[in-house]
């Protein structure tokens, strides 16, 4: 972002427009004219003129024609001032006394141009000092002409006049000035105050030479060339000025330790480093592994190593315990046969369990499991005899429902989606918008040059033509009016204007005002090149709002300070905001930021692809508008995957027949009714929860109806296929009772496990995640209640007319045909995936080795997962959110490509106690006197470690200015009349009035004074009723030339004056800026380290202190979005481990299910991370998602392998014969055909979260429930439910092998 806040003192920084014509005027001491032929007559007066007691220049002896003023070449003796004005030069020079090279009239001026330079350097009094000394040295130095020497003189009006001296100082001086003063902090301008006298000098060198450079005309600086020198020539008679220097550190005129880091007694308060995660890594010869990785890698040893050692120990008893004379569970199915023998085997079951249940068959259930049974066992006979009934009042109450749709919304704020109500953030952006100002809204371009075909290199933009161009979209965009209300709003009417009546712009052309007509009046680029020098100090480089323009708010694609060489700009329109979101002034914003978007697109694009140029743009609201976009992009995309999903399960509910018969054995009218189902469900949550005002969102719409079709599709083929296996001599009442008895169980069980890992996170603190929890619950447990109601009674109509040869779809019609009839009879034999599961899959899965061999592979695959995890970065980054043709795709990317400037941080202070009996001054200012380890001053510390304190640079301080502007030697700052009201500086009105010329001394403000003598403050602070009383006056206060220090535009909306009185300001802000951010790594670091900054020094300091920028509040979800993500995953995990168990009563088998779920998810986290994954809301409701589907992998093949008969072996093939094929089929394809097609979708969202992480879970669910959980049973699985007493058969086993 740019710019931010640079509101500022603008003005005041024509001070050093006139601070660098100090050096002139303060050698035009007047006294009397002397004729110039005095002043090179003989040579015998050269001994004079270098000698004690002497002037090398004295008088004016001409003007420029830009107005400057010129010395005379004039030596002449010293002279011995007055007592008054003795006392004067003594005050602002202590080093002279006696006689002095300067009148009273020539040491007012000079004493008048000094004060300008004061307001920047009081705060570092050893600074101030030494540069006061330089120039006292130069002006009325009593020895002047021993270090001074004319060595150029011009005429001017017929007088020889100064035009260039030697300045002989040394080496010593020079050094300590510059030390002394080079990291002295100019606070409204967040930058060093060297910067402003000395161009960013970085050497007394370079400072030197910055000072003595002759200006041009019309340009500031000195009217004639001073030459800084440490040598002096042989038998000159000349030496080195030396002058007492200080350093920084002195304890007599202390610095603070902002403005003096090196000094000792800021030594010991050097902050500790930044809390920085270990990263522990060992090296292995030249492989560098990390010591997660290298445990992961010994634990895995050690556990195959003990399995291995288990199975062969197993293996090798098994070979010794002689074969069972048992027929095998699993026959091939006889010629002739109807059924297989699981089918006869499950009839038999049930007839003998009817008749003889104490002498035959016998499931033994759970409690609660036998009540479950016992239920669905009159239940199905009930429902199967008054199918309308019941489908008619399950429809009604769903319909009922969704009548809540009717108060249906959608929730995309942001701020509402990610933060919850007790956020920090939050409350925090709360309090700074309620206490001090909203952050600005930011309308952006960002124009570029295209990078050569051959070198790649970006030309620079800086040319002739460009910022023609420039100028031309400029006036396009001022040219927007939009009509709002019956107002033509233009950017005048919204635009920021802190300092008068222009926007506050960050543009280059801001260097010509953002007049066009400037721009060659101003010599056109070359006036800008030198701007990008001189921007702080050229009066012609200040901009249209009277403030400094840092080129690197404007310029992009650019190295240190190499401007020239930038290959952007960026222009910033900063607009007005409001707290309150619906205020017509932003919905005023609102409506100019449309127009703008659509100037850019349909002007202001064209016209710079056609002079080879790229242009990227954004407005406040863009985001918020193409997300809009976005969710309706893919709308197409998803209405096919349903459609896809929807042909699939028609398909797999019908029966395999001849295309004769297709119509008949066919279910898509049924497949069509469970899809529906599943839509009422979805639609029936929202509008549940739509009716007591909970707001939906885009990833309810999203991702809720995935997960209702998945679990819904399973539960419909578990249903059909388990009714289908029913004996066909059944009555159709008898087959869908047995049917539930069979299934219902496993399908409530896994229901109610879902509803509840689902329900549980209704609790986390984060809106997206608990909302979607809320919707997700209610869906599921809707789906399952109709699946249970609806959808068995439509099985019954459905089953009803298949074997009255009636046709699918079209039910009216009847076919009388005996083919039609035979096929029916033959419906329920079994299809090809019942037969894949019996005769390929669960015999491979029986070998001893593949066990062996799957369980090493899934726990390989686990271990590593779990050492990819630390990989996922937390984030979301915006190009992925954004559809793929969206206009800001482009201007992200130039943003991290070009901008320089990070996003503003503001260090908000609570309850400031500024009453002289408080401390808190001392903690929080960075001026003389002032704590070493105070808040400022530990800013400027961070600041020198940006790449760990994300700090750019130290802050803007309004207390260190107040102090200032307060301070008497600041004599041109805080001033009064006699009446004791206000006094401006003598440049602004009513001192001065810009109409009627140059300002000078005199008129309405000859008498005002100085609001304070030093000996009215106690160590230079102000007493309470002082602070209280001038505080308003500061925030008032224009800077100037005269008082650069001025409040007003800077700090306007620092200080929360409302209740001040009392002696305790309750809010103040202290601006700086973060480091550029270019991912969003490091927009999550730079808040953790604010953060982490602000907490120590609250503790140290016992204030109350929180760091603000305005993309907190977005991104404060991912300082805790790993906390977030596992206690989901914890809380759905323990809900469905607590439902199975209270069920089943198995605690084996709860463990089991536990440990292939928990395997899933982390599989499915080691998957993101190979594919850069982030982890945020959406894949932390993804992967909550993964555990309900996992469900549904898994719970069935469990149920049945606990009520199938036999040994482990063929308890796991029975289970995935009889439910394998159902769990394929219902999950793993359907689910499959419906990812597949978002790979076609626009948003890059859908394809990263949707179609990997879908496509993902779909394959390690089906791995895992399918291959992993079936293996496991065979080896650990528990005893079974189903035990065999047949009393009349021998050689029989009595019961199957226990675990």
């Amino acid at each position: 972002m740019a710019v931010f806040k640079r509101e500022l003192s603008a003005l005041s920084f024509r001070a050093f427009l006139a601070l660098l014509q100090v050096i002139s005027y303060a050698s035009l001491l007047s006294c009397q004219k002397i004729e110039t032929e005095m002043l090179l007559s003989s040579g015998a007066m050269s001994l004079e003129r270098h000698s004690e007691d002497y002037c090398a220049m004295y008088d004016i002896c001409g003007e420029r024609s830009d107005g400057k003023v010129l010395n005379c070449p004039y030596g002449s003796p010293s002279v011995k001032p007055d007592e008054l004005l003795s006392a004067k030069i003594q005050s602002l020079c202590p080093t002279i006394s006696g006689n002095i090279c300067c009148t009273e009239t020539q040491f007012e001026t000079l004493r008048a141009q000094v004060q300008q330079a004061i307001p920047f350097l009081v705060g570092c009094p050893a600074c101030l000092r030494n540069f006061l000394n330089l120039f006292c040295e130069l002006s009325c130095s009593p020895n002047q002409s021993l270090f001074i020497n004319v060595t150029s003189v011009t005429e001017i009006d017929g007088n020889m006049a100064v035009d260039a001296i030697d300045f002989f100082v040394t080496d010593i001086f020079g050094e300590r000035l510059y030390d002394s003063c080079k990291d002295v902090k100019f606070g409204t301008m967040n930058t060093r105050a060297i910067d402003f006298i000395g161009a960013g000098a970085k050497s007394y060198r370079e400072w030197f030479s910055f000072i003595g450079e002759k200006a041009d005309l019309g340009f500031p600086g000195s009217p004639y060339a001073i030459s800084f020198k440490s040598n002096v020539p042989e038998s000159s008679g000349m030496v080195l000025m030396n002058i007492s220097s200080y350093s920084c550190g002195d304890t007599s005129l202390g610095c603070s330790c902002g403005d003096c880091p090196a000094s000792p007694f800021c030594s010991d308060a050097e902050p500790p480093p930044p809390h920085q995660m270990d990263t522990c890594s060992i090296s292995i010869g030249s492989l560098e592994v990390t010591c997660l990785e290298l445990s992961l890698g010994i634990l895995y040893i050690v556990l195959i190593s003990a399995f291995f050692g288990w199975s062969s120990h197993c293996g090798r008893r098994e070979n010794r315990r002689p074969a069972p004379i048992r027929k095998p569970l699993l026959d091939s199915i006889n010629d002739g046969e109807s059924s297989s023998v699981l089918q006869k085997d499950k009839e038999s079951r049930r007839k003998m369990q009817e008749r003889v249940p104490a002498e035959s068959n016998m499931v033994q259930f759970s409690s609660v499991q036998g009540y479950i049974s016992s239920f669905y066992r009159s239940y199905g006979l009930w429902i199967a005899r008054n199918a309308t009934l019941v489908l008619c009042s399950s429809l009604a109450i769903v319909l009922l429902l969704c009548l809540g749709l009717l108060r249906f919304e959608v929730e995309t704020r942001p701020e509402k989606l990610w933060v919850g109500p007790g956020s920090k953030a939050a409350e925090e952006k709360q309090f700074f918008d309620s206490h001090l100002a909203p952050f600005y809204r930011i309308e952006q371009l960002i124009l570029a040059t295209v990078p050569d075909v051959e070198g790649g290199q970006q030309p620079s933009i800086v040319t002739d033509k460009n910022i023609q161009l420039l100028f031309e979209l400029q006036q396009k965009v001022d040219g927007i009016h939009v009509n709002f209300s019956g107002k033509m709003v233009s950017l005048a009417d919204i635009c920021l204007k802190p300092m008068g009546n222009d926007c506050a712009t960050q543009s280059i052309l801001q260097y010509y005002k953002m007049d066009p007509d400037n721009y060659n009046m101003y010599g056109g680029v070359m006036h800008a090149e030198y701007c990008f020098q001189h921007y702080t100090s050229a009066d012609t480089c200040l901009s249209a709002f009277k403030a400094p323009l840092d080129p690197s708010t404007a310029l992009g694609g650019f190295s240190g300070n190499n401007y020239i060489e930038a290959s952007a700009f960026v222009v910033t329109y900063p607009v007005n905001n409001a707290v309150d979101d619906s205020t017509n002034e932003n919905k005023m914003a609102l409506a100019w930021e449309k127009a703008f978007i659509q100037l850019a697109k349909e002007e202001l694009l064209p016209s710079a692809k056609s002079n080879n140029l790229t242009l990227s743009f954004s407005s406040e609201s863009s985001i918020e508008e193409e997300l809009k976009r976005e969710s309706t992009a893919d709308v197409l995309t998803i209405v096919v995957s349903y459609l896809v999903m929807f042909a699939y399960i028609s398909v797999t509910l019908g029966d395999p027949s001849s295309s004769s018969t297709f119509y008949i054995s066919s279910k898509v009218l049924l497949g069509l009714a469970g899809v529906l189902i599943v839509m009422l469900s979805v639609l029936g949550s929202v509008g549940f929860f739509s009716a007591i005002g909970i707001k939906s969102t885009l990833i309810i719409m999203e991702v809720i109806p995935f997960l209702v079709l998945a679990v819904g599709v399973d539960n419909m083929c578990i249903l059909v296929h388990a009714v289908k296996r029913q004996p066909s001599d059944m009555s159709l009442e008898d087959r869908i009772s047995s049917a539930l008895v069979e299934v219902g169980p496993s399908i409530t069980l896994a229901s109610l496990s879902e509803v509840l890992a689902f329900a549980v996170g209704a609790f986390i603190p984060m809106p997206a995640c608990r909302v979607f929890s809320m919707f997700a619950a209610l869906a599921i447990l809707l789906d399952f209640l109709l699946q249970v109601t609806a959808f068995v009674a439509l099985i019954v109509f459905d089953f009803t007319r298949a074997e009255n040869n009636r046709v699918d779809c079209l039910p009216c019609i009847k076919i009388n045909s005996p083919e039609a009839s035979d096929e029916v009879s033959h419906q329920r034999n079994p299809g090809l995936l019942v037969r894949y599961m019996k005769d390929i899959h669960a015999r491979i899965l029986g070998h001893w080795a593949v066990k062996i061999f799957v369980v090493a592979v899934f726990v390989a695959l686990s271990l590593a997962s779990i050492a990819l995890c630390p990989r996922i970065e937390a984030g979301l980054e915006q190009q992925i959110v954004l559809p793929q043709d969206s206009y800001l795709q482009g201007y992200f990317n130039n943003v991290s490509e070009y901008l320089r400037v990070g996003p503003p941080l503001y260090f908000v202070v609570k309850d400031y106690n500024f009453s002289s009996e408080s401390s808190h001054t001392d903690k929080l200012c960075s001026i003389s006197h002032c704590d070493a380890n105070s808040l400022l001053n530990e800013i400027s510390r961070a600041s020198s470690t940006p790449e760990s304190s994300y700090i750019a640079k130290p802050a803007a301080s309004w207390l260190d200015d107040f102090l200032v502007w307060l301070s008497p030697e600041a004599f041109g700052c805080c001033r009064k009349f006699i009446n004791g009201t206000y006094c401006p500086p003598d440049d602004q009105p009513p001192c001065c009035s810009p109409d009627e010329g140059p300002c000078g001394l005199g008129g309405v403000c000859e008498d005002c004074t100085t609001c304070f003598l030093r000996s009215d403050l106690k160590n230079g602070r102000p007493s309470t009723q002082q602070f209280r009383e001038k505080l308003p006056w500061f925030l008032k206060a224009l800077p100037s030339a005269d008082c650069a220090k001025g409040g007003h535009g800077a700090y306007t909306s620092s200080v929360d004056l409302n209740g001040y009185e009392s002696g305790v300001i309750h809010a103040s802000e202290f601006r700086t800026f973060h480091t550029p951010l270019n991912k969003q790594g490091d927009y999550v670091n730079s808040m953790r380290a604010a953060r982490e900054f602000s907490s120590r020094v609250s503790s140290s300091l016992k204030m109350d202190i929180f760091p603000y920028s305005v993309f907190y509040i977005f991104f404060e979800q991912y300082l805790d979005i790993w906390r977030v993500a596992l206690m989901n995953i914890a809380i759905a995990l323990g809900a469905i481990f607590v439902v199975f168990l209270v069920v089943t009563s198995s605690l084996w088998s709860s463990v089991i299910m536990l440990v292939v779920l928990a395997m899933i998810v982390v599989d499915l986290m080691g998957v993101m991370a190979l594919l850069n994954i982030q982890l945020n809301a959406v894949s932390v409701v993804n992967l909550v998602m993964s555990i309900g589907i996992a469900v549904e992998f898994c719970v069935h093949i469990i149920q049945a392998f606990l009520v199938c008969p036999g040994d482990r072996s063929q308890r796991m093939q029975g289970a995935l014969i009889t439910m394998g094929a159902s769990v394929f089929s219902g999950i793993t394809l359907t689910k499959l055909c419906g990812v597949l097609v978002l790979f076609f979708a626009r948003s890059e969202i859908f394809v990263v979260y949707y179609f990997q992480m879908y496509l993902a879970l779909v394959l390690i669910g089906f791995l895992h429930g399918l291959v992993l959980l079936p293996v496991l049973l065979s080896l650990f699985g528990p005893p079974p439910r189903y035990m065999v007493v047949e009393k009349q058969q021998e050689n029989t086993p009595a019961s199957s092998q226990q675990s």
